[in-house]
């Protein structure tokens, strides 16, 4: 017969979790990927190299874990904007999107993965199909959602998300990735999804 884990123990091991992914993602940018031992990690983090592998038993599955918690965008800012006021909708979408994108760490993350891309091409598959493909389809679901309502005209929803969540990564993101200064003020990046928003409404809206 087994028990449940009271409360007091879930909580050490949340705890104990992401004190192994903030360690991990931080030893990850200094030694890179392949330098970032789980021995390494375990000790970064205050605990037991038999609790880190308990929780993530490779590289990979820490990884994978770091990838899909920096993503996540929460049960309370994720839900889709009701479906009827393009506008609305779009500029909700955009201004997660900002503060996705703008998040501590998103950048390093990125940065991790293009460095070490030639000797594990696997990071950058987990980081495109863990991290941004689930957040891509959020946004092509909402236009087909308001294609079908008939708010707009929509011929091929993953250009249109493409080319919504382009303009606004093209400024907000991209430019961290090589610009150490660079850090657009809030008043800049709203005014970015506003404009993607006319441009959006421009080309599709009914």
């Amino acid at each position: 017969m087994t028990t449940e884990p009271s409360a007091y123990h879930r909580r050490v091991a949340e705890e104990k979790r992401n004190a192994i992914l903030k360690a991990a993602t931080r030893l990850f940018l200094d030694s890179g990927y392949a330098g970032a031992s789980l021995a390494k990690i375990a000790d970064a983090a205050g605990v037991s190299k038999a609790t880190l592998f308990k929780q993530f038993p490779t590289k990979a599955a820490l990884f994978d874990a770091i990838v899909t918690a920096s993503w996540e965008t929460g049960e309370d800012t994720g839900e889709r904007p009701p479906v009827g006021d393009l506008d609305a909708g779009l500029a909700t979408i955009g201004r997660r999107y900002v503060a996705l994108l703008t998040r501590p760490g998103m950048a390093d993350l990125f940065r991790i993965v293009i460095a070490e891309l030639p000797r594990f091409p696997e990071l950058g598959e987990t980081q495109f199909n863990r991290g941004k493909m689930p957040y891509f389809e959020s946004v092509r679901g909402y236009l087909e959602t308001e294609r079908d309502a008939g708010t707009i005209t929509l011929d091929d929803p993953d250009l249109a998300a493409t080319q919504f969540l382009g303009m606004i990564s093209n400024y907000v993101f991209w430019p961290r990735m090589l610009l150490q200064d660079w850090a657009p003020d809030e008043a800049a990046m709203d005014r970015v999804v506003d404009e993607a928003v006319l441009v959006m409404r421009a080309r599709y809206a009914r």
